[in-house]
């Protein structure tokens, strides 16, 4: 019976795991629009996800930080997360500094990307609904 439900939502969680990953993403490509030589990141998200419900998601692991001096606080740095082809965004015009960022284009795939969260969190929630309700008794 788990494994069914199970597998009823797998899809769906692997679509909201990899929109949250690529909200991140594109956040910092906001974050970095003002940073010198900082390149835009993106990934296809139709081909990681295909990939991510057919072979599932690999460990994650936390980049180790160099610590220089005895003093400094271990840490461990945010990875790449379980993307595979993170991809770099080529410019419509190149600026001075060597930033690729173009504003217009970061923040309208970041809105196009939580409107497309949501709907997809509206989705799961009827469908656990709809499964909560077939499993109640009348």
């Amino acid at each position: 019976m788990i494994d069914k439900l199970t597998g009823a939502l797998h899809f769906h969680q692997e679509a909201l795991n990899l929109r949250d990953q690529r909200q991140q993403v594109l956040a910092s490509n906001i974050a970095n629009a003002d940073t010198p030589n900082y390149k835009a990141r993106d990934f296809d998200f139709a081909s990681e996800l295909k990939r991510a419900v057919e072979q599932g998601r690999p460990q994650q692991s936390a980049t180790q930080l160099n610590r220089t001096n005895a003093g400094h606080i271990a840490g461990a740095g945010v990875g790449a997360g379980h993307v595979q082809h993170m991809q770099y965004r080529i410019p419509a015009q190149n600026r001075l500094d060597g930033n690729t960022v173009d504003m217009d284009v970061e923040r309208s795939k970041f809105l196009d990307n939580a409107v497309r969260y949501q709907a997809s969190l509206t989705f799961v929630n009827s469908r656990i609904s709809g499964l909560r309700n077939a499993m109640q008794s009348e």
